[in-house]
């Protein structure tokens, strides 16, 4: 059992570690080593999410977790199963173990069923790493058959962690390069690939083909591994109602340039077969603005007038398309300078183009 002295020793220790990690990937490597002393476990996965949509970033997997991986996906966006991460994000319940919510009886759980004892595992513990409204990755772990199962005191010392693995995930998701990475425009435009409906890669063109190594090396995972990202919007895609878009999307921080993000679309051939459509393209400023909100703290209206302002909108303009008065768009625009860190609209449009490849239209 852990004193309470020894649990606030690994908590520093993880706090530490947020300060000296260069990447996500070797955040998280060294984080699952640390944990370990918390609450002992046989493998584990962390995975990084996009805060709007909850889908895969990219994940850390430990070898014995890594055969099970697609298995696990298929599972969590294509059934109803216990403990779906996004009903935990939703929840109060941030930590959660298979073997206590299904009192005891696993085999109630399908992934436990068709996956998990099938591999030797017993019990798995998940945690939604949640900061402020948000939710930035999901935390994994798996004890195998023969050793006890997850107490309710290991869900406890984990959650005694996770407010500080939380904030550090955030922080390497909005995380920006000081200047704009010229690859991004000149090596890496808007990509197209092509998967079956058991994402096997059927064709691409070369921009996609360079997306799917930057992912992967992103990852650090082999070339004939599909990149985890791309695996969880396909699957959202296809288990999509059939009455709905059959589209899911992801945006992710690449770690040498701004963002990426990858949308998934569920065609139907004409041979009857589904198929996946792939696109890989630079960020565009929708997609970004709920990312520069929660990296500056913006509150909704400032959210909105930040959009209007991008589209080149006068302060007049704004406040009659935002139905407040112009003293009152002043006073908003301050607080933006502010939180920004510039004292002009000019300086912000610059700040915006310079740091998130945004431009005033």
């Amino acid at each position: 059992m852990k004193t309470i002295r020894q649990l606030n020793h690994i908590k520093q220790q993880i706090i530490r570690l947020g300060t000296v990690s260069e990447s996500s990937h070797s955040y998280r490597t060294s984080l699952l080593s640390i944990l370990r002393e918390a609450v002992p476990f046989d493998a584990a996965c962390c995975t990084h999410v996009d805060p709007q949509t909850l889908l895969s970033t990219g994940a850390v997997t430990e070898d014995n977790v890594e055969s099970i991986h697609h298995h696990l996906f298929q599972i969590e966006y294509g059934e109803d199963d216990i403990n779906p991460y996004e009903q935990m994000v939703h929840s109060k319940v941030h930590v959660a173990t298979l073997y206590e919510a299904t009192e005891g009886q696993p085999d109630l759980s399908a992934r436990y069923q068709k996956v998990l004892s099938p591999a030797g595992f017993e019990d798995e513990l998940r945690a939604v790493l949640v900061h402020g409204d948000a939710c930035w990755g999901y935390l994994t772990l798996y004890r195998k058959s023969g050793q006890p199962v997850f107490s309710q005191e290991d869900c406890v010392r984990i959650a005694l962690m996770l407010p500080e693995i939380a904030a550090r995930m955030r922080a390497f998701s909005l995380e920006l390069p000081e200047r704009n990475q010229t690859w991004l425009e000149e090596d890496y435009g808007s990509g197209i690939a092509v998967l079956s409906d058991q994402l096997v890669l059927l064709s691409s063109n070369p921009t996609a083909d360079r997306w799917l190594e930057k992912l992967r090396s992103l990852e650090k995972i082999d070339h004939h591994i599909l990149p985890r990202p791309i695996r969880a919007v396909s699957t959202q895609a296809i288990n999509s109602p059939s009455e709905s878009s059959g589209m899911a999307k992801s945006c992710i921080r690449m770690s040498d340039g701004p963002y990426l993000v990858i949308r998934a679309s569920r065609l139907h051939a004409y041979d009857g077969q589904t198929q996946i459509a792939i696109s890989f393209e630079p960020a565009r400023p929708a997609d970004m603005l709920p990312i520069i909100a929660e990296a500056y703290d913006l509150t909704k209206r400032e959210q909105h007038l930040l959009e209007g302002v991008i589209r080149g909108l006068s302060t007049k303009e704004l406040a009659a398309e935002l139905h407040i008065s112009a003293y009152t768009v002043q006073d908003h625009l301050k607080s933006i300078f502010a939180k920004a860190g510039v004292s002009s609209r000019r300086e912000l449009i610059w700040h915006l183009h310079s740091r998130y490849s945004i431009s005033e239209k």
